[in-house]
């Protein structure tokens, strides 16, 4: 399915406005659901909805952390600490990814995505913000403006090895699955690192772009990338990203956990069914 479609391109589009939307609100860069669509309804192959899929977390990326900055949702010093890990991991993840069948990449992508739904609803009541803003926040915390809480609000970051560990895992996870890792680094920085869920939405989201860069160069190199494909799902990234922000600024954290959680949970069902 490699002809130009008018058609194929509207759907594409279609499906970038949700991945767009998922990744301004929830950090994931929109692979979440992305891939399932193109593999399950339009049947592509796993490795070409994975290259696609990649081309529009970096899109997400470049726009959510454009849009986050000056919010200081964005933490730099974290991210950048962090996105060695997971730069490491996702090229590793992009040549072991050749070496997989479709259905094994699918019960991973499954068996992922309720993992990280189950440590999002263990944490649903916990906000993991310290209401004074004079509060020490430590080498790698840092501090935001948040609505929910009605001024300014501080964090510190716990268990840094452990997310050193995570994003590394995060990383061959967004090369092998086209997640952008933002998966497994939004629920793990949210549940175990003590980062509030809108800062690590952000950071994972400023994170997603660079990692998904490293897989994405292997998976054009070997042709997974079709790029009028491509081109369509971006667009729609870039209209719903604008949509997901004026959303997110309105909803409770608790709502978007278990968002987070219904979308996890609903999509590694259908992939591991389809991997039998």
């Amino acid at each position: 399915m490699t002809e130009v479609s008018a058609g194929l391109s509207l759907v594409l589009f279609a499906a970038g406005v949700v991945a767009g939307a998922l990744g301004a609100l929830l950090g994931l860069g929109g692979g979440v659901f992305l891939v399932p669509l193109l593999v399950l309804a339009l049947h592509l192959p796993m490795h070409t909805a994975v290259g696609i899929s990649l081309t529009t977390v970096i899109a997400t990326s470049s726009v959510v952390t454009s849009g986050r900055l000056g919010q200081s949702l964005v933490n730099l010093k974290l991210g950048m600490v962090l996105e060695v890990a997971t730069t490491a991991g996702g090229l590793a993840g992009g040549i072991v990814a050749a070496t997989l069948s479709a259905s094994t990449l699918e019960r991973l992508f499954g068996v992922v995505a309720i993992v990280a739904a189950w440590s999002m609803l263990r944490r649903l009541d916990r906000r993991n913000v310290i209401l004074d803003a004079a509060a020490d926040t430590g080498r790698l915390g840092s501090r935001y403006h948040d609505a929910e809480s009605g001024g300014i609000v501080s964090y510190r970051v716990k268990r840094v090895p452990l997310g050193l560990a995570v994003s590394f895992v995060a990383g061959s996870v967004s090369s092998l699955l086209g997640l952008g890792g933002g998966i497994l680094k939004v629920p793990a920085l949210n549940a175990w690192c003590g980062v509030p869920l809108r800062v690590a939405a952000a950071t994972s989201a400023f994170m997603i772009g660079v990692t998904a860069t490293a897989g994405a160069v292997i998976y054009y190199g070997r042709g997974h990338i079709i790029p009028w494909m491509a081109a369509s799902a971006v667009l729609g990234v870039l209209a719903g990203s604008r949509a997901g922000f004026l959303f997110g600024q309105r909803a409770r954290a608790k709502w978007l956990k278990l968002l987070l959680a219904a979308i996890l949970t609903a999509v590694g069902i259908l992939m591991l069914w389809r991997s039998r």
